[in-house]
């Protein structure tokens, strides 16, 4: 009976995690419709400049930061997970329809604070799978997950490539939100979230319930995420260098295929051998790209600095996932990914925005030499982190 009911359990935590699997996949199947051309709608069409851009682009994720914390901090208190998903994923769907519309890039800013709101739905999803998951699998779920973004990613861009000279930027933006209105329905029906009788707040977190080694993880992580600026940079300066602009949704497609084809090997690397070592891997992945694009004489480097991001990305995103849920109480697991997402988010706005000006006034490769100093400061101090 006790063996039937851990099977009954297992199964069931398998088809919650392939629910969100789905609904990421077709979530970032809208999102990575736009994406690839979002720096030249930006630039070329909105006719903002660099510094415009990297201001959209670090507002956009410090705002994730922001309401990943809150809705991490009220789903501990609420002990409510799913509301938090689902409307995420609605707000996603209604932003895309007002970049749609947008006639000037400043009309673009409470559409990017409704996009980047939507990531609401990111500390309680990802406390829920590690609620559900154990120390054996949770690096494998998260990667799976991970994995199933990226495969969204792809086939987001290969639509794109294939009809946004077709359609249009406008159109393409309008159709985008159909994929995630999906995703909201299958969260709003298929997850069943254990009822309690009535919402009240339980004690929230406190910088107390919180130990040295998350202390020191996320000091660390707000360093790198100082330098670590928005990916429109690398696809601004494959455009700069030459390659033609219906070739730059590919060098997107490029490094979001290789982040697909590692997320779910690099999540059990991470089970088997720990997480350091491979978050240490993924920040000197991103050292390699910068190297190459400072140094880069050639195509093939540009091209080659594109598979290292894809490999950065596929080390880093599921296994800082599994690494902050195991350094929070569990308790307060929500709010600790959340308060997590929130710093180093906030830190990218100062980010893209600082890469932006020194792109402006120092020259493209500026930003670059700024990013690799403060990666490898924060290489230096992973090695001291105890796990």
């Amino acid at each position: 009976m006790k063996k039937e009911k851990v099977e009954e359990k297992t199964n069931k935590s398998k088809k919650i995690i392939r629910t969100f699997a789905v609904a990421s996949f077709l979530n970032d199947i809208g999102s990575d419709m736009i994406y690839p051309i979002w720096p030249l709608f930006v630039t070329q069409v909105l006719k903002a400049n660099m510094a415009a851009l990297g201001f959209l682009d670090g507002l956009g994720e410090a705002l994730v930061s922001i309401s990943k914390a809150l809705s991490g901090y009220f789903s501990d208190r609420m002990k409510r997970r799913k509301v938090f998903i689902w409307m995420g994923y609605l707000l996603g769907a209604l932003s895309r329809i007002g970049y749609a519309f947008s006639s000037e890039w400043t009309h673009l800013i409470p559409f990017r604070i409704m996009d980047r709101g939507g990531k609401i739905r990111g500390a309680p999803r990802d406390a829920y799978v590690a609620d559900i998951s154990t120390q054996k699998n949770r690096g494998k779920n998260f990667g799976f997950i991970r994995a199933m973004d990226h495969l969204g990613a792809v086939v987001g861009i290969l639509i794109c490539i294939a009809f946004y000279q077709l359609l249009g930027y406008r159109l393409l933006f309008s159709i985008a939100a159909v994929p995630t209105l999906i995703s909201v329905i299958l969260i709003f029906f298929l997850i069943k979230e254990k009822k309690t009788e009535k919402i009240k707040l339980y004690k929230g977190v406190s910088i107390r319930d919180l130990d040295k080694n998350y202390k020191l993880f996320l000091f660390l992580s707000s360093i790198f995420a100082l330098g670590a600026f928005s990916y429109s940079f690398l696809l601004i300066y494959g455009s700069e260098y030459g390659f033609k602009t219906t070739f730059i949704p590919v060098l997107y497609l490029i490094f979001t295929s290789v982040a697909f084809l590692l997320s779910i090997p690099m999540g059990k690397l991470a089970d088997r051998i720990g997480r350091k070592p491979v978050l240490i891997l993924s920040f000197l992945l991103w050292a390699g790209v910068l190297i190459l694009l400072i140094m880069g004489k050639s195509y093939i480097t540009v091209i080659l600095s594109f598979i290292l991001y894809g490999a950065h990305k596929g080390a880093l995103e599921p296994v800082q996932r599994a690494f902050v849920s195991e350094l929070s109480p569990e308790k307060y697991r929500a709010s600790g990914l959340g308060v997590f997402q929130m710093i180093t988010g906030l830190c990218t706005l100062p980010a893209s925005f600082v890469a932006g000006i020194l792109w402006e006034s120092m020259g493209m490769t500026a930003p670059f030499y700024f990013s690799l100093v403060l990666t490898l400061t924060a290489v230096v101090l992973l090695i001291f982190l105890e796990k």
